[in-house]
């Protein structure tokens, strides 16, 4: 990691976890919103994800963060149609934006009832109407990535393109034996971030972890190591199973 410590944060359980990243997306819309006048911020899917979004949804933690200013993207998204359990637009929505006085033209979600091909297509052009010149994208004030067992994030998967140069990326592929159909942000769009934060809990990836933070750089096969934010802040927030081979 460039000779860089990561910032990896520990927490007994997935709920502590959760409390502290909710306090952290609380925080970064609060400056992004001073600074800027808007927070754009890119949600993941997975269950990791879920109890920060319930938090985010209940008081005291909804009332602190300014909703109309705020717009909302996923790193990567399922091409099912998104009243599927499988859509992270849904999950999402069902947990939190619903509840939330957030309006609906600042949420913008995958068209995931597209062909993949024609979704990121799409999705490219929705992130080039924020982008930050001279990029093709926004930079996300706030990135939320989760990582798999076998190393991959969004859905950057093991064996894929590395650095791909566009901003969305079809991926039709096999996933733990199931035909997985998505879109993806690509590691640009995360690098070009002004912080990214990374949701891992469950034992079943420390020694992943372990390897993604502290083991060789093999971009190739551990996807999540292509995350690095070229002028941005990377925190990991685990959970004490999950840090177990640290």
């Amino acid at each position: 990691m460039d000779n860089v410590k990561p910032d990896v944060r520990i927490f007994e359980n997935l709920e502590s976890l959760s409390e502290a990243a909710a306090t952290l997306f609380i925080e970064s819309s609060a400056r992004a919103i001073t600074e800027r006048g808007q927070f754009l911020v890119a949600l993941s899917g997975g269950s990791t994800p879920i109890k920060l979004y319930e938090l985010l949804a209940q008081s005291p933690y909804r009332e602190q963060v300014d909703w109309p200013r705020v717009h909302v993207f996923w790193g990567d998204e399922r091409c099912v149609p998104p009243e599927d359990l499988e859509n992270s637009y849904r999950q999402a929505h069902d947990v939190l934006l619903a509840l939330v006085p957030i309006p609906a033209e600042n949420i913008h979600r995958v068209q995931s009832d597209l062909e993949p091909e024609t979704a990121a297509i799409d999705y490219a052009l929705v992130l080039k109407q924020f982008a930050s010149p001279p990029l093709d994208w926004p930079r996300f004030d706030l990135v939320l990535l989760g990582m798999g067992s076998d190393g991959h994030t969004a859905s950057l998967f093991p064996g894929s393109e590395v650095n791909p140069a566009a901003a969305t990326m079809a991926v039709t592929a096999q996933y733990q034996d199931r035909p997985a159909n998505r879109v993806t942000l690509t590691p640009r769009v995360f690098n070009a971030a002004r912080r990214v934060i990374f949701l891992v809990s469950g034992e079943s990836k420390s020694e992943t972890l372990a390897n993604v933070l502290y083991g060789e750089y093999r971009p190739e096969q551990l996807p999540a190591q292509r995350i690095r934010p070229t002028d941005g802040e990377l925190i990991w927030m685990v959970d004490q199973s999950t840090a177990s081979k640290l």
